[in-house]
């Protein structure tokens, strides 16, 4: 089997696999959806030594008829644009799946549906087929509404439902977006490198409508506000490895298809970059701020969220290559960052069932290597230079400026709050007297250290080495950004 059909399909493998074990064995289970998730994990990672760095194309394509009546194909291939959100989906779900070994209830459906999401989302970044593309984007759906729905607190009712339904509808309009461009396609087609190439002659007055509904699909899921009210209900209402999948790998499908739609209709991108610059910096301060508001940990990681990535926006609203750099390596960062941030906060909720930051105290001398964890992340968070989110925001904010100058000081003040709070979690929940409940608290065990480990080492490895990923976007960025120079 060709290596991206077999990235994508082992995990629907291993769920087929889940599915015919009994129930009562647990350990079999397991092992199963750990081994297939382990397995797209060191296929993906295997790609680094494979992929050309220098070309700007498409690598190890795969392309078979699929419905030829309408113009579908299974077509998948990867290049400087999905292959670090590639890379990103699998570390990142291997990360939840290692994190859900403390699941106890209903733990083979648990285990199939984490596959079933998986295989969805490593299909989004592989799709290469706009309808394909579609096709995976919904049925992430499915399982994440069963995920939140059956394993989630004590609101997960509502928070499945806020998700689903924002999702939807976003859905419906990407589709509108889609068969429009279909439609105006001569020959009518799919495929996404055909349409880019023959939507070169198309009118800015055509672009926009489209545009405008793929935006709307990909807004829910980023989230831009006013469409961020799913998120934060989700996240804390979601098991902790459903929030390390949803904030780590789910949220960047927006950005990604953004980015896509950018190489397809140039134009309207371009006609609407005024307001991404605007939606952005409202992301920014917006999140910030609600962020600094949250005592419960987890909200505070949610809404933090949403002030990251409004800085993916304001980098793709620069029209340049520095900018569409800084916004597809600021979801990278940001998924391995937040990634760590919600297990750091899930593992200590485990021992102390407790989310409040006024609850914690002095917790450094009890638990060594969970807070020089969690101070790591949180400083990587608040992007201290040296660190991976250092890099990404600094690309996105010498972006930005080029094309919109000192309206860029506006994201600062978003930096500054990041700061602020960030470094409250560690004032507070690390520093000071130790609060007498948490006297016997036990560090870190082994699996959540290798859960969380590698999470670190790419923080460190990213801000002081960026070169190596950088070198994987460049190429294919580079002609993304020459569309709008030409222009």
């Amino acid at each position: 089997m060709p290596i991206l059909s077999a990235i994508a399909w082992t995990p629907l493998v291993g769920l087929l696999a889940v599915l015919l074990l009994p129930n009562r064995a647990l350990t079999a289970i397991r092992a199963t959806a750990i081994g297939a998730a382990a397995i797209s994990f060191v296929l993906s990672w295997s790609l680094l030594f494979r992929f050309d760095r220098a070309s700007a194309g498409l690598q190890f394509e795969e392309r078979y008829p699929w419905i030829p009546e309408l113009g579908m194909t299974y077509a998948i291939g990867v290049d400087g644009l999905s292959l670090p959100l590639l890379l990103l989906c699998s570390l990142v779900t291997l990360v939840a799946f290692i994190a859900s070994l403390g699941i106890t209830e209903r733990v083979k459906a648990y285990f199939a549906f984490l596959l079933l999401l998986e295989f969805a989302m490593l299909g989004v970044f592989l799709a290469q087929d706009w309808f394909l593309f579609y096709v995976f984007w919904e049925v992430s759906l499915v399982p994440m509404f069963f995920l939140i729905g059956l394993w989630g607190g004590a609101r997960r009712d509502l928070a499945t439902m806020s998700f689903f339904l924002y999702t939807l509808g976003g859905s419906i309009f990407m589709l509108l977006g889609i068969i429009a461009v279909y439609l105006n396609a001569d020959p009518h087609t799919f495929d996404m490198r055909e349409l880019a190439e023959r939507g070169r002659g198309w009118t800015v007055a055509f672009q926009i409508g489209p545009f405008l509904a793929f935006f709307l699909g990909f807004a829910v899921k980023i989230p831009v506000f006013p469409l961020h009210g799913w998120l934060p209900l989700a996240h804390v209402e979601a098991p902790t490895p459903v929030s390390i999948v949803l904030s780590g790998v789910l949220l960047k499908m927006g950005g990604y298809g953004l980015l896509r739609v950018a190489g397809l209709l140039p134009g309207a991108l371009e006609w609407f970059a005024p307001f991404l610059l605007a939606l952005g910096l409202v992301n920014i301060l917006y999140g910030a701020l609600l962020a600094w508001r949250q005592t419960d940990l987890k909200a505070m990681v949610a809404f933090s969220s949403i002030d990251h990535m409004g800085f993916v926006l304001i980098g793709i609203a620069a029209l340049n290559v520095v900018g569409f750099t800084g916004a597809l390596l600021m979801m990278v960062t940001h998924g391995v960052i937040t990634g760590a941030l919600f297990l750091l906060v899930g593992a200590l909720y485990e021992r102390t069932h407790t989310r409040e930051l006024g609850d914690y105290g002095g917790l450094i001398s009890r638990m060594p290597a969970f807070s020089i964890l969690l101070t790591l992340a949180m400083l990587a968070s608040m992007g201290l230079p040296g660190l991976a989110q250092f890099v990404s925001e600094f690309h996105v904010l010498v972006g930005a400026f080029q094309r919109w100058g000192l309206f860029v000081v506006v994201a600062l003040i978003g930096i500054l709050v990041t700061a602020a709070y960030s470094l409250r979690v560690v004032g507070q929940a690390l520093m000071g007297p130790l609060d007498p409940r948490w006297a016997g608290i036990a560090d870190l065990r082994g699996r959540e250290l290798v859960a969380v480990v590698p999470l670190a080492a790419l923080m460190i490895g990213i801000g002081l080495f960026p070169s190596a990923a950088l070198s994987l976007t460049g190429p294919t960025l580079e002609t993304l950004g020459a569309l709008f120079v030409a222009r």
